[in-house]
């Protein structure tokens, strides 16, 4: 039995897969919906109350039937499940706090906490060498021999970082609408669309909290306006940016580039453009993690199950 988190600062996604037989797969078992939770930013006793009153009630209104259907005995559920959790803020330092509020709470036979950078290159390179990426409010990527992150370009954030990712493209949008007179009438929609003034702005970026989410918003004007040659320029620019300043430091041209996150999945074609004019080759790019960690654990735990009946 395997439960498999992907978390974010806004919600959790917990999967619990069935390996019912080496060699007849895994089987999804019941998927559970918590709150976000990222370590860096909570206390352990608000991430405890989500276990407690979140996911274990989840878990104990789950169909007994559906259980025993599956082959699962209700009373050993937990103390057979091997945990992975995945998420936003789960640095080295916070990883042993989670593990011990999960291995306290949920009492399973094992416990795994790892980054979602790790979550992504799991999921996109399986056991394979691959470049992985984050491309959503925020932006990262790494290089992965098949097993371990070997090289990291650190992301650095919006404010000096981040390229590529929406809160970037928000603030070279507003940049751009406010500062390039051909884009006026962009910037009059757009203002008038929101009901905002350039004052708002303003407000919204420097005097607010979570200003960079702010800025990923706009990413929905400009996908509803691609039309617009300059709005496409300034997405494919951010794209390239990021290629250059984050990917091109791996000396991995030969690796296809593997992505996964909102703005690689709603931008497709300008990925790709940037991605040819920087030399590189586009991968897998998919919108959550979840479906390729499902793989890859179900996948693993195929492995461990035939060399435990070869003994």
């Amino acid at each position: 039995m395997i439960l498999i988190a992907d978390s974010g600062s806004t919600k959790t996604d917990w999967t619990m897969v069935h390996s019912a037989h080496p060699l007849l797969g895994c089987q999804v078992i019941a998927t559970f919906h918590t709150q976000g939770i990222t370590p860096i930013h909570q206390t352990a006793a608000d991430i405890r109350r989500i276990l407690e009153q979140e996911l274990l009630s989840s878990i104990s209104i789950f169909p007994r039937a559906q259980l025993i259907n599956s082959g699962i005995l209700e009373g050993s559920l937990l103390q057979r499940l091997d945990i992975f959790f995945y998420g936003s803020g789960c640095t080295p330092a916070h990883v042993p706090m989670m593990q011990q509020l999960l291995a306290e709470v949920l009492t399973p036979n094992s416990v795994e906490v790892h980054s979602d950078l790790m979550a992504s290159a799991r999921a996109l390179c399986q056991h394979e060498a691959g470049i992985a990426c984050i491309l959503g409010t925020g932006a990262n990527s790494c290089l992965f021999d098949g097993e371990q992150i070997v090289q990291n370009t650190p992301a650095l954030g919006y404010i000096l970082g981040d390229e590529g990712s929406g809160s970037v493209l928000g603030r070279m949008f507003l940049n751009a609408i406010f500062k390039r007179p051909e884009l006026a009438d962009v910037r009059d929609q757009y203002l008038q669309e929101h009901k905002f003034t350039q004052t708002d702005v303003i407000q919204k970026v420097y005097r607010e909290p979570m200003a960079n989410r702010f800025l990923a918003t706009t990413s929905l004007f400009i996908h509803e306006h691609l039309d617009n040659p300059l709005l496409r320029q300034l997405v494919v620019d951010n794209f390239r940016s990021f290629f250059q300043r984050n990917i091109a430091p791996y000396g991995r041209k030969d690796l296809p580039v593997h992505f996964v996150g909102s703005m690689a999945h709603h931008y497709p074609d300008e990925l790709q453009e940037a991605a040819a004019k920087e030399g590189f080759t586009i991968g897998r790019t998919v919108q959550s993690p979840l479906e390729g960690l499902i793989l890859y654990h179900s996948g693993a735990q195929k492995i461990i199950d035939m060399r435990e009946e070869a003994r």
